[in-house]
């Protein structure tokens, strides 16, 4: 069976992560992704470990995609590229603002070649304001966003940054969902349009809910620190860490029952939602203080006697190994032709008519070079004649 977005093409002009694991969402779908790359291939290629020529790194984010790998500085590598445009249905790019427009493929050009075409901007700060022009990865949006100051150490008060890559992943998801949405709108109407989206942008409206809601009433604010619904859950036991958190008052009362503190289920410092909110320091402080009396697995097992959330805090190589993800096959095995076993996770989101597939793994630079450039009309003898010129280029594995 077809994935959900088959028969749609993608041209993917992305970089790094936040566009690349966007598209990747797409191909996964069923989509065409045809990712176009310079010679010597995007930075991704040249980052991580190596194994056997495919960075770990880019072969997590761009799994179920085609590589041309073309010079675009050359006018018959910018001609192909715009042969290819009046194929597709969306356009990607991540470049800083304007860059697209003097590489010869801005939205008012690849529009007159494709009039309904999706094209799609992601930018770091969006295309106006002071930080517009200036590069941008990760961290720095975790500064600007309000994230590291989320993260604040609470007894020392500095900042921290969190250790993987969220604003970049965020934007992905948020540019995938748009992308669909924009297609879908397509679909019954006809009408292209630009999708614009930022990482700053995507970020403060992904941490508002909870950490920035003391912020919503005009002249009524408050501390957000304060308004915010995030603690630092990590629990030392006698063996190891785990996590257990109590919102409602039925898990409350679990909580304690399984500590054998049942005097605090009624104590009027902890007694409702917000009294427990309001104490949250002493809260914190008492069950930590408990928690260090115990072993993981014994508690594990009160806490969810007692319907208590709760979890070991497991380290990478456990996940491997644990039940629920192994039951849930969450995490694949492909073996492929050079690189061996590869393990990747499957596509979250799981359909029962048009299932999505992880089964293409990364492609090596340049490997659809001749399959993309005969769809789009060229002969062998032309393919053949691009690649002396230099115009194409390729990986040798």
């Amino acid at each position: 069976m077809a994935g959900p977005l088959t028969g749609f093409r993608v041209i993917d002009l992305t970089t790094m992560v936040s566009g690349p694991v966007a598209t990747m969402m797409l191909a996964d779908q069923g989509a065409d992704v045809i990712k176009i790359e310079p010679p010597g291939g995007e930075y991704m290629r040249k980052s991580g470990q190596q194994y056997r020529g495919m960075p770990s790194s880019f072969l997590s984010c761009n799994r179920n995609k085609r590589s041309l790998s073309i010079d675009l500085k050359q006018p018959e590598g910018l001609q192909a590229v715009k042969k290819l445009a009046a194929t597709a249905d969306v356009l990607v790019q991540n470049f800083r603002p304007g860059a697209i427009e003097r590489m010869g493929l801005g939205e008012d050009v690849v529009r007159s070649i494709q009039p309904k075409i999706i094209f799609v901007s992601i930018s770091g700060f969006g295309e106006r304001g002071p930080y517009s022009g200036q590069r941008v990865y990760d961290p720095i949006i975790q500064a600007i966003s309000g994230l590291a100051d989320i993260q604040r150490d609470r007894e020392s008060g500095e900042p921290r940054m969190v250790r993987t890559v969220i604003p970049d992943k965020t934007t992905s998801v948020t540019a995938a969902q748009a992308i669909t949405a924009a297609l879908l709108h397509r679909e019954r109407t006809g009408e292209g349009q630009h999708v614009r989206l930022s990482m700053l942008d995507t970020m403060i409206a992904y941490l508002w809910p909870e950490g920035m809601s003391g912020l919503n009433f005009v002249g009524n604010e408050v501390d957000p620190a304060k308004a915010q619904m995030g603690l630092d859950l990590v629990f030392k036991t006698v063996d190891g860490y785990i996590t257990a958190a109590a919102v409602t008052d039925s898990e409350w009362a679990g909580l304690c029952r399984a500590l054998r503190r049942e005097e605090l289920i009624a104590d009027p410092v902890f007694k409702t939602p917000a009294d427990r909110s309001t104490n949250q320091t002493e809260r914190r402080q008492m069950i930590t203080d408990e928690l260090a009396k115990w072993k993981s697995d014994e508690i594990l097992e009160r806490f969810k006697a007692e319907d208590v959330p709760c979890a070991p805090i497991l380290d990478r190589w456990a996940i491997l190994e644990d039940e629920q993800i192994r039951e849930n096959r969450v995490i694949e095995v492909h073996d492929h032709p050079i690189l061996g076993l590869v393990r990747q996770p499957r596509p979250a989101a799981r359909f029962d008519r048009t299932p999505a597939k992880g089964s293409a793994l990364a492609p090596f630079l340049g490997a659809d070079n001749s399959a993309i450039l005969t769809e789009a009309g060229y002969s062998a003898d032309d393919i053949a004649r691009l690649e002396r010129d230099g115009v194409l280029h390729s990986q040798a594995n």
